[in-house]
């Protein structure tokens, strides 16, 4: 009983030093002590506040990391122009699609546990998806090609959104509703089981639903909730504090208003932040698209993966699993990757985000062996492993636009002097 007694002041001094761990924050830097340039970031300022001005943005924030040091931090703008509330650092967003490396990290932390192989069947895991089907020449034909874990992963898997064409297998998304919030995961991929194929898996590149799927994988490999393993795998060990699938109420004053273009220099609210449904937690997890963060929080996601998937002595997944994350995983084949128009000439994918493979008009300003993606509000994020830079955009417009990235991308590169 005494030595309990004696190693308790040393537990809780454990404990006290790995909750400092976690709790610490990216440094602060002057430009010039990572080798980019301050005058040359402030350009990013002044075409930020242009769009503002301009009304084509209600409000912005763009951040800057390198050598895992935060240089640039800017808030323009509102975060509610009905309510006239200005833009602030801690401001939360809608970050959609930004959920599916978070999702994909996820998974691969259970693959190095052993809990499955990528080249595992779904089916494997849930039954339902052992006869699927495929939507070809008119009719509906048993899938000749067996679905994969890492096609889900990769996009390949033959799912389909209800927004990227308008045939039948579109048409089906948006009558069935799998990802209605209402329902469950388990509920999801029973309804996705009984909707054709887009594709055969594996023979084509279409963004999906996949994610989706893979957070019901997590499920069912971690024998927890979605919800559950993300926050107490990810979200707590990184000490991402404001990232969840709902907006509670002790932080609504800090959640940003979605809007729309409604004319040369108009924006209307499409979803007001203080009626929105991210204030009520949904019944479905959408590790696809459902998820609300900081820009801060987001940082620390993006420096873990950076870092090769360690963060203040956290580590989350081994170095060798965070190459398959940010390395190109697509055959030639099925490049480029595309959504809508045009085609993202010299643009693959690995197991999380879009990367970089070839220069093309696609995007001029980006860097061979950049990764990242984006958000339907017009949230953005890219990473160069070549300079150790993170750059993370967030803002609330919709549909998506690339004017924010576009519009800063070249500057931020250009502020790298050595």
């Amino acid at each position: 009983m005494n030595a309990f007694r004696n190693l308790a002041p040393l537990a809780w001094s454990f404990l006290f030093l790995w909750t400092s761990v976690q709790a610490k924050e990216l440094p602060r830097a002057k430009p010039e002590e990572v080798g980019m340039s301050a005058a040359k970031l402030a350009k990013v300022d002044e075409v930020m506040l242009d769009f503002v001005a301009k009304k084509k943005l209600a409000g912005a924030i763009v951040a800057v990391a390198r050598h895992g040091k935060v240089v640039h931090f800017g808030t323009y703008g509102k975060m509610d122009l009905e309510r006239d509330k200005e833009m602030t650092e801690d401001a939360i967003f809608r970050i959609y699609s930004m959920s599916k490396a978070i999702t994909t990290a996820a998974a691969l932390m259970l693959l190095e546990e052993g809990k499955y192989s990528l080249d595992d069947p779904v089916s494997k895991y849930i039954p339902e998806f052992k006869e699927l089907t495929v939507w070809e020449n008119g009719e509906s034909k048993p899938a000749e090609s067996v679905m994969t874990v890492k096609q889900l992963m990769l996009h390949t898997s033959g799912l389909s959104y209800g927004f990227v064409g308008n045939g039948h297998v579109e048409q089906e998304y948006k009558k069935r509703k799998p990802l209605d919030h209402q329902g469950s995961l388990q509920g999801m991929t029973k309804t996705l089981s009984e909707i054709p194929l887009a594709f055969e898996p594996g023979s084509k590149w279409q963004y999906s639903v996949s994610i989706d799927v893979l957070g019901r994988l997590i499920e069912i490999w971690s024998g927890k909730s979605f919800e559950t393993f993300l926050s107490e795998r990810v979200f707590k060990p990184l000490d991402m504090k404001d990232t969840a699938f709902f907006v509670p109420k002790n932080k609504a004053d800090r959640f940003t208003t979605n809007y729309s273009p409604a004319g040369p220099g108009k924006l209307r609210p499409i979803d007001h932040s203080a009626r929105s449904r991210y204030l009520v937690k949904p019944s479905l997890a959408s590790g696809g698209g459902g998820l609300v963060s900081t820009t801060r929080d987001y940082l620390r996601f993006l420096q873990m993966t950076l870092n090769g998937g360690e963060l203040h002595g956290v580590r989350l997944l081994k170095k060798k699993t965070v190459r398959l994350m940010t390395r190109n995983q697509l055959p030639k084949k099925l490049m480029p990757i595309q959504i809508g128009q045009p085609p993202r000439k010299g643009v693959g994918f690995s197991l999380g985000f879009s990367v970089r493979v070839g220069m093309s008009e696609w995007d001029p300003s980006g860097k061979v062996g950049e990764f990242g993606w984006g958000g339907a509000a017009s949230t953005h994020y890219w990473v160069s492993p070549k300079d150790d830079l993170v750059v993370v955009t967030m803002e609330q417009v919709m549909p998506y636009s690339f004017m924010t990235e576009w519009g800063v991308k070249k500057l931020i590169y250009d502020a790298v002097e050595k």
